[in-house]
C-alpha cells in the first residue's frame, strides 16, 4: 500500500489523520516538524505528503520548492488555518497538489488523497507566489475557501470560466485574480460590460470595425478581442449580449478566429475568456434570448460567488480591509469597535460587498471620530434605506414618520390639562416634525437639494428658504 507522510505540529490532528488514513489501508508516518519531513522526502520515502503550512522550525512554503526539485512527482497536500486567498494561490504556485483549509472534512481529505495517488502529477515548475499585499479577495468563510481553491486550480489553465452571482459580489475581482495569478499575467486584461454598451455597437466593440463599415466609422478601430490578444478578455453581464453578437462570439470560441465589422479577412485570436452574469442564463435560454450552444461553450468551469448575506462571518475582515484602503488614500486612521462590526454582521447587505465598501467609505469620510461605533453604522444604514426610497414619497412618510407623529401627538394629549387636543394641533405637529424630516432627507440624499426637494415634494426654492429659516446645516461636496 502507498505510504503517506503526515507533518503537523498539532498532536490531535496527527492522531486523527493517522487513524483515518490507516483505516483506509495506507501506511502512515507522522512528524511534528519540517526537518524530519525534509529528511524523509529527500531520502525517497513516502508516496504522498499531507502537511500543515506553519511548522515550528520552517514554513512549508519555503520547504516545498526543495521537495519539488528532488521529488517532482511527489504529490503534496497542504493544510492551513491561515485560510486566505493568498494561501490557496501560494500553495498552487509552490507546486502543491491541493490546498485544504482548516478545519477540514475527513471524507474530503481522503478523497483528495485517493485522487492524488491515482493521477500523474505534472512536474511543471511554479513561479514564486505573489506578495500578500496584492490580495484581491478577502474572506475566510467556507464559501470563500471553495472559491479560492477553484481560482488556484484555474490559474494554471486556459479553461473558460463562467462567474455567476448577484450584483456587487465581486465578479470582476475574481476575473482579475484569474488573470493576475495565471499563465497570461504578462498579457493584457481587457473588460467589456455588455449592459453598458448600446446593443447596436457591441459587435464593433468586441471585434472592431473597418473604415467605412457604417456611418461615422472614419477609421479602422481595434476591438476588444484584438486588444486582449495574448491575455484575458472579461465579458461582463454576458446575458445582455444581443443574439447577433452571440452568434459571432460562438464562432470565435469554436474556430479561434473572427472578422471585423465590415472586414472579410479572418483574424486569429489568442485570448482566455472569462464571462460573468447576474442573470439566470438557463431561463434566458428557455425564452430564446440566449444561445444554448454558446452557454455550454462559456460554462466550462462554473463559479458561483455567494452573496454577502451567505458569508456574514467575512464582514469584519472585509470592513477592516476597506478601512485600510481608505486610510491608504489619505484619510485619517479609524477603527471599528466590536459593536459596529456586530451591527454590520446583522445587516442583510442587498448590495453585497459593494454596499459594504461604500458604507465604510462614508463612515471614514463623514465622521471625525477615530472609533466607529454601532450608532454611526446604524445612522448610515438608515440613511441608505431612505435614499433607496427616493422615488416613493408616500413610503417615506408612512414608514419613517408614522411612529414619530403618533408618539408626538400622544405626548401633546398627555400634556393637556383636560385630556382634549391642544389648539392648532396641525401647526404644532408640523413645526416639530418639519425640521427632523428635512434633515433626514438631506442626509439621505448626501446634501443634494435637488433630490431632496423631489423626495419632499417641494419646490427647490421653497426648500432653500426652509433650510435658511430653520438654520439647517447641509453637507457640502458629497455626491
Amino acid at each position: 500500500m502507498p505510504e503517506i507522510l503526515i507533518a503537523d505540529d498539532d498532536a490531535a490532528i496527527r492522531t486523527v489523520l493517522s487513524q483515518a488514513l490507516s483505516r483506509e489501508g495506507y501506511d502512515v508516518r507522522v512528524t511534528s516538524n519540517a526537518t524530519t519531513l525534509w529528511r524523509w522526502t529527500s531520502a525517497g520515502d513516502g508516496d504522498l505528503v499531507v502537511t500543515d503550512v506553519i511548522m515550528p522550525d520552517e514554513n512549508v512554503f519555503d520547504l516545498l520548492p526543495r521537495i519539488k526539485r528532488v521529488r517532482p512527482e511527489l504529490p503534496v497536500i497542504v493544510m492551513s488555518a491561515q485560510n486566505t486567498f493568498m494561501t490557496a494561490i501560494t500553495a498552487t504556485e509552490k507546486g502543491a497538489y491541493d490546498y485544504l483549509p482548516k478545519p477540514f472534512d475527513l471524507k474530503e481529505l481522503i478523497g483528495t488523497v485517493e485522487r492524488a495517488l491515482a493521477e500523474p502529477l505534472e512536474s511543471e515548475q511554479k513561479s514564486d507566489a505573489p506578495s500578500e499585499t496584492t490580495m484581491p479577495l478577502v474572506g475566510r468563510s467556507p464559501a470563500m475557501q471553495e472559491i479560492y481553491r477553484v481560482i488556484a486550480r484555474m490559474t494554471q489553465t486556459d479553461l473558460t470560466v463562467m462567474i455567476s452571482g448577484e450584483s456587487g459580489t465581486g465578479k470582476e475581482l475574481v476575473a482579475k485574480a484569474l488573470h493576475q495569478f495565471g499563465k497570461r499575467k504578462s498579457g493584457p486584461f481587457v473588460a467589456i460590460n455588455m449592459a453598458a454598451i448600446p446593443r447596436e455597437l457591441i459587435e464593433s466593440e468586441l471585434f472592431g470595425h473597418e473604415k467605412g463599415a457604417f456611418t461615422g466609422a472614419n477609421s479602422r478601430s481595434a476591438g476588444r478581442f484584438e486588444q486582449a490578444n495574448g491575455g484575458t478578455l472579461f465579458l461582463d453581464e454576458i446575458g445582455d449580449m444581443p443574439m447577433e453578437a452571440q452568434t459571432r462570439l460562438l464562432r470565435v470560441l469554436q474556430e479561434g478566429e473572427y472578422t471585423t465589422v465590415g472586414g472579410r479577412t479572418p483574424i486569429s485570436t489568442d485570448v482566455r475568456i472569462v464571462a460573468a452574469t447576474h442573470q439566470d442564463l438557463a431561463g434566458l435560454i428557455d425564452r430564446g434570448q440566449f444561445r444554448e450552444d454558446l452557454y455550454y461553450r462559456l460554462n466550462v468551469v462554473p463559479l458561483r460567488l455567494p452573496p454577502l448575506r451567505e458569508r456574514g462571518q467575512d464582514v469584519p475582515d472585509l470592513a477592516r480591509h476597506f478601512l485600510e484602503q481608505v486610510e491608504a488614500r489619505g484619510l485619517p486612521r479609524k477603527v471599528f469597535d466590536k459593536s459596529a462590526l456586530d451591527r454590520m454582521k446583522q445587516h442583510n447587505w442587498p448590495g453585497n460587498v459593494r454596499e459594504l465598501e461604500n458604507l465604510v467609505q462614508r463612515l471614514a469620510a463623514l465622521y471625525p471620530q477615530e472609533k466607529i461605533t454601532a450608532e454611526l453604522v446604524e445612522s448610515e444604514l438608515s440613511a441608505s434605506r431612505l435614499a433607496s426610497n427616493t422615488g416613493d414619497t408616500n413610503s417615506i412618510t408612512e414608514q419613517q414618520l408614522q411612529a414619530s407623529v403618533s408618539a408626538f401627538t400622544a405626548q401633546l394629549l398627555e400634556e393637556s390639562e383636560d385630556g382634549e387636543p391642544l389648539d392648532n394641533l396641525y401647526a404644532t405637529v408640523l413645526r416639530e416634525i418639519e425640521e427632523p424630516l428635512i434633515n433626514m432627507v438631506l442626509r439621505a440624499t448626501r446634501g443634494n437639494q435637488i433630490k431632496a426637494a423631489k423626495v419632499l415634494g417641494l419646490n427647490r426654492n421653497t426648500l432653500r428658504k426652509k433650510i435658511k429659516d430653520l438654520d439647517l446645516q447641509v453637507m457640502r461636496g458629497i455626491s
